[in-house]
């Protein structure tokens, strides 16, 4: 099946990028199983003009890839089927290889940044994502020029909130993801980690961070009880 590009669909004029929509007429793909991430980013790409679509794992970006070319691909590192490096590898190897390919982690900058610059990724967006300037600069500055806003163009203040249901959505999947066997409790404790980080919530980080570090046996029992004490506190607010 030929490859749709829907950053230019033929017979229609490429809309022109302006200075308070800079990426109209980019197609972004964001690889995340975060739903409070992918809001984030969802907010930051409709507010900046771009179509977003959203792939929760590799097999799902995959199947995107398959029928239209994203002018801008967003990956994850912890993807619950592989690892984001590998997808990065595949896309910056690709014939129609998107022009601002980065990378994003709720795992420490100094942790992750070098490997994926090292897979072929051209940024890294640390999590939370949630300034539109740093968001918009960039992907900016890996566009090529002609696809830039002209005139000069006001860096704008603005942050984004995602929906704090996406945060309770994101602890029920995880609830689910540690009832599957074939799915490391480790990956979990990641998960929650990066969730946290998004939140910019520091005792969450403390827990989950602890735990993804211990040496137990078996996580499942304390992560549960960390996830049932979460939705518990978010159901009485």
């Amino acid at each position: 099946m030929p490859v749709t590009d829907l950053s230019n669909p033929p017979m229609m004029p490429r809309p022109v990028p302006t200075s308070q929509r800079p990426l109209l007429g980019q197609t972004v793909l964001l690889v995340e199983d975060s739903r409070y991430a992918s809001e984030a980013v969802r907010l930051l790409a409709l507010r900046s003009g771009a179509r977003i679509r959203r792939a929760d794992c590799i097999a799902s970006a995959e199947r995107h890839l398959g029928t239209y070319r994203a002018g801008i691909a967003i990956v994850d590192l912890g993807l619950p089927d592989g690892d984001g490096l590998t997808l990065i590898r595949t896309l910056a190897n690709a014939k129609q290889r998107p022009a601002a390919l980065l990378a994003t982690s709720g795992q420490a900058r100094a942790e992750v940044e070098s490997e994926a610059m090292a897979a072929g990724a051209d940024g890294f967006l640390a999590k939370p994502i949630e300034s539109l300037a740093a968001f918009q600069h960039a992907i900016l500055k890996h566009l090529p020029v002609e696809e830039h806003p002209k005139g000069p163009r006001a860096l704008p203040g603005d942050t984004v909130e995602p929906d704090p249901l996406a945060l309770s959505e994101d602890l029920v999947y995880a609830e689910r993801m540690l009832a599957d066997e074939s799915i490391a409790p480790a990956y979990v404790a990641n998960f929650l980690a990066g969730l946290a980080r998004t939140k910019n919530d520091a005792d969450f980080l403390a827990e989950t961070e602890t735990l993804a570090a211990s040496n137990v046996d078996d996580l499942r029992p304390q992560l549960r009880n960390l996830i049932a004490r979460r939705l518990g506190a978010r159901r009485v607010v």
